[in-house]
């Protein structure tokens, strides 16, 4: 019997109104006995649907870390969106899941669109789930502060530097996850070590500045003040993120590490001297103490 519940959508950012259809479809998996699985896509279907897809908040790494670490999915399916699944009749599309991933039923947000031409809304979800004899439940808009709950209004907020507002509106820090790479060493120089990890070229580009961050490394919590832009004082020209982890003594290239954004401090700017820089990098290590004390 197959018992697997499938929360459809693209899940970028795994935000508050995500969770809300997270939750509805633990709930329905629990009843059934089965698995809650999160049924997303590798790439966002508008590349090619419309030639160009936005920015995403996650790459699908950390979109999937989410979905199974902070909202307890069993199963995280990621489908290719190529031409032959552009192409597929919605039927056909929930017919693949039930045969290929035994889901028993499913659970969507009321705008949700699927299949060629986005023909399959909730509506006839719920129709063909009634038909079929399958668990069913359409989500409504989730709203925060008077505002409609969307991965295109927390986008916005990242770009104009309104961390502390994205992260109320996901639910959760803002995530980066990326291998340290090495770089100049100007900040082991100035007493100040950095890691350096480049920004995934799909990830929308929150405003260049310095973030008060957490990060995890050997099951440990550090403190981290990051600075994201092209460093200016030194002539930089690439996007990095450059996180100073706080009270963390070791060699970290080459491993993976997981960034989590709180707040925007400051902008980005350029000193007249690596001395101001120094200074002011430690004053920004003093305030992101204060933020998480």
């Amino acid at each position: 019997m197959n018992k697997t519940i499938c929360a459809l959508g693209f899940f970028d950012g795994v935000h508050r109104g995500h969770a809300a259809l997270l939750s509805a479809c633990r709930a329905l998996a629990e009843e059934a006995g089965g698995a809650a699985a999160a049924v997303t896509f590798a790439a966002h279907p508008d590349a090619l649907v419309l030639g160009s897809a936005p920015g995403l908040i996650n790459t699908s790494q950390d979109r999937e870390r989410l979905l199974r670490q902070w909202f307890s999915m069993d199963r995280v399916v990621s489908l290719p969106f190529d031409e032959q699944m552009r192409a597929m009749p919605w039927q056909t599309f929930l017919e693949m899941l039930r045969r290929d991933y035994g889901a028993g039923g499913f659970v969507c947000g009321e705008d949700f669109r699927f299949g060629d031409k986005g023909r399959g809304t909730a509506p006839l979800l719920e129709e063909y789930c009634r038909d079929q004899g399958l668990s069913c439940q359409v989500v409504p808009e989730q709203t925060l502060e008077g505002v409609r709950v969307s991965s295109t209004h927390i986008r916005t907020l990242l770009e104009q530097g309104d961390m502390a507002g994205a992260v109320r509106f996901l639910g959760h820090p803002h995530i980066l996850t990326g291998s340290v790479i090495h770089g100049h060493q100007l900040g082991r120089r100035l007493g100040i070590p950095t890691a350096n990890l480049l920004l995934p070229r799909e990830l929308a580009v929150p405003r260049f500045g310095v973030y008060a961050c957490r990060t995890r490394l050997d099951g440990r919590t550090y403190l981290a003040v990051t600075n994201l832009g092209t460093r200016p004082t030194v002539n930089g020209h690439r996007v990095t993120v450059e996180p100073w982890i706080l009270d963390y003594q070791g060699d970290l290239y080459g491993r993976e590490i997981t960034l989590e954004f709180y707040e925007f401090l400051r902008p980005e700017q350029k000193f007249q001297d690596l001395e101001a820089l120094k200074e002011q990098i430690r004053r920004d290590a003093r305030q992101t103490r204060s933020r998480f004390r």
